[in-house]
């Protein structure tokens, strides 16, 4: 694929985000508007908006139609609780967002408490049936290769439709390591057809076409579709403008 295809394709498959940290409601509302205003950009909308839970009704009023609204769950601290799991997931229902990212107990999970991480997923997955479920392993915290893949084969048994690196909170996010041993563990999965969101210092088209690459490789090209495919960035939307339209783009609000 030529840079531009691959910037096209990376625009198709953008979960456009603003997560700061420290925001009242008003505040994150100017942010979410700005986002939603870039999504309406020249070369075509991207796959959804990813923004806080108390933020997803704004979203969805603010946003193009045909752009997916996502929120997060569990976040970022990807903590054991899961009632509070579950009211997030409640309060991004009922704004009417089609997709929750929630963040796996992987702590839990990477001393052994295999059943809080189960608990948790599972309460969500029930909180948001219909919903597009993505969940984030932290694959830069749980580190080793074997436990990185015990996650994404938990995360699939509970209904994951997407399984998602990194919450982009932490110093090591999406990797193409992680990123092969997700996508393999999906592949190796009978009858799975989820998806896979590479996030935490997506930056530019060349990164994305490095996943884009892996997926091509391990799910096979018609997994190049939103349905499929995710890439979990804000300035990412920087550099696909700068490639498709040549010159500097836009700053984008900052998110991860």
């Amino acid at each position: 694929m030529s840079l531009q295809d691959e910037a096209r394709l990376a625009l198709a498959c953008l979960d456009l985000t603003t997560l700061n940290d420290g925001h009242d409601t008003a505040g994150g509302e100017a942010d979410v508007a700005a986002l939603a205003k870039r999504a309406r950009g020249p070369f075509g909308a991207p796959a959804a908006l990813c923004v806080w839970p108390r933020l997803a009704a704004f979203a969805r009023r603010e946003a193009p139609a045909d752009v997916a609204i996502a929120a997060v769950a569990n976040f970022p601290h990807g903590g054991t609780d899961v009632d509070a799991a579950a009211r997030d997931t409640s309060v991004i229902v009922d704004a009417g967002a089609q997709e929750v990212d929630v963040v796996l107990p992987w702590r839990a999970f990477a001393a052994g408490d295999v059943n809080a991480a189960a608990d948790l997923l599972r309460a969500v997955r029930r909180a948001c049936e219909g919903r597009v479920l993505k969940v984030i392993l932290e694959t830069g915290e749980l580190a080793d290769d074997a436990l990185i893949r015990r996650a994404a084969m938990l995360a699939l048994a509970e209904g994951a439709d997407f399984l998602k690196t990194s919450t982009g909170k932490v110093p090591v996010g999406a990797t193409p390591p992680a990123a092969r041993a997700l996508l393999e563990t999906i592949a190796a999965t009978p009858g799975s057809e989820a998806g896979f969101k590479a996030s935490g210092g997506v930056r530019s088209v060349a990164d994305a076409a490095l996943y884009a690459g892996l997926v091509r490789e391990i799910l096979g090209p018609q997994a190049l579709t939103p349905r499929r495919f995710r890439l979990g960035a804000s300035g990412l939307l920087n550099d696909i403008e700068a490639v498709l339209g040549g010159g500097a783009a836009p700053s984008a609000a900052t998110g991860y």
